[in-house]
């Protein structure tokens, strides 16, 4: 059953309600942008090289976000960020409204869009510790983990059907939507500055570092769902795989197949939430993913791939619930901003990447062979982190 404390907190359930409702949109967009490139150009390297913009902005923003988000109030953060979130997606929908044929214009735009985001995130991350209670931590993550499901549920399966009856373009206008709603959301969430006042500097970013450098069982966290998305992270092939699976319906599916799995866990909220042990439960959530992953490249039915991909959405989704709670059990509030551009760089650059490492895998040695591939080269990675890595394995909750 799943956890509603922290929901019968205003401030928390405003920041719920903008986070739900965004998400949702970004998920719309994020099938339209992969499917409007692999239209233009046929390629599915294009598209995995979306990822490479995206990791690109992103690295330029993330860690000056999250010094402001340790600088500055967190609530007017991501007020101007939504807003400028809000921008790129009107602008992707003009030029799908203008018949633009020219890729660079979605490269550029997937990188506004993920560089904005880069300067919101850790202001977002770094707001629910400051409107729960420490307790009440693991209910936030499983929270997140079941408003995240149905966005990437929903959100996939909504765009498929926008984009087989409307258009891209349309697809675009319910991402705008999504953000006015979510703006008006975050207005009503009380100023929450920050609680020591403190310049950004290069010097604090670095201290971030310092800082997590210095707890292996935080370093276990980032570089698990690292190596666990750039190897098993096929997404940038799915387009391609659609065609062969049932076109633009296809696609949403394939897309929201992983998320009924992290649906599933969410709701088993109480059969997960006990376990202390979370390095050792990253560990074998990401191997599960890693073996999911080979199982679906081998699959050539719609509905068996969807039940691979769904087993991989849940072992993924056990894993974030572990590592979002050691994250915000653990790290003072000081440095939270700071660690947060910390981890979306670990959990998003994995899968930009992995966009990028999929398209040329499957340029060299076909769709199938990167998706085997890449799903085996992750349980290689996962085994050799836990040789590496002892006080990860053995890390457990107070």
């Amino acid at each position: 059953m799943l956890p509603i404390g922290p929901l019968r907190r205003r401030d928390f359930r405003f920041l719920y309600a903008a986070q739900f409702v965004s998400f949702f949109g970004t998920m719309i967009t994020f099938v339209a942008v992969p499917y409007q490139m692999y239209r233009l150009t046929e390629s599915s390297l294009a598209v995995g090289l979306l990822g490479l913009a995206e990791l690109a902005a992103l690295l330029t923003t993330v860690f000056v976000g999250g010094a402001l988000a340790d600088s500055v109030d967190r609530r007017r953060m991501a007020i101007l960020t939504d807003s400028a979130l809000s921008l790129g997606s009107a602008a992707l929908m003009g030029i799908a409204l203008a018949g633009v044929t020219r890729p660079w214009m979605l490269y550029v735009l997937a990188a506004w869009m993920a560089g904005v985001g880069g300067l919101q995130r850790p202001s977002m991350d770094a707001l629910v510790p400051r409107l729960v209670d420490k307790d009440e931590m693991p209910a936030a993550a499983s929270l997140a983990m079941f408003r995240g499901s149905l966005g990437m549920i929903g959100g996939p399966a909504l765009a498929g059907v926008i984009i087989a009856s409307s258009g891209v373009a349309s697809a675009y206008l319910a991402d705008f939507a999504s953000y006015v709603v979510s703006l008006f959301c975050l207005w009503q969430i009380r100023p929450v500055p920050p609680e020591q006042s403190e310049a950004p500097s290069i010097k604090g970013v670095i201290e971030g570092f310092r800082y997590a450098a210095s707890r292996q069982e935080l370093i276990g966290t980032y570089v698990v769902d690292f190596v666990a998305m750039i190897f098993g992270m096929p997404m940038a092939l799915f387009p391609a795989m659609a065609d062969q699976l049932g076109g633009p319906s296809a696609l949403g599916l394939l897309y929201g197949a992983p998320a009924i799995g992290a649906l599933g866990v969410s709701l088993l909220n109480k059969v997960f939430a006990p376990v202390k042990r979370h390095g050792l439960g990253v560990l074998i959530a990401a191997g599960v993913w890693g073996l999911a992953i080979v199982a679906f490249g081998f699959s050539n039915v719609l509905w068996l791939s969807m039940v691979f991909l769904a087993i991989a959405g849940g072992a993924d989704a056990v894993s974030a619930m572990y590592r979002m709670t050691m994250w915000n059990q653990t790290i003072p509030d000081a440095l939270r901003g700071r660690l947060a551009s910390i981890e979306i760089v670990s959990y998003t650059s994995g899968p930009m990447l992995g966009h990028v490492e999929a398209g040329l895998a499957a340029a060299a040695i076909g769709l199938r062979g990167s998706v085997i591939s890449g799903g085996v080269l992750c349980v290689l990675g996962v085994l050799l982190c836990a040789w590496r890595l002892p006080r990860f394995v053995s890390y457990k909750a107070s």
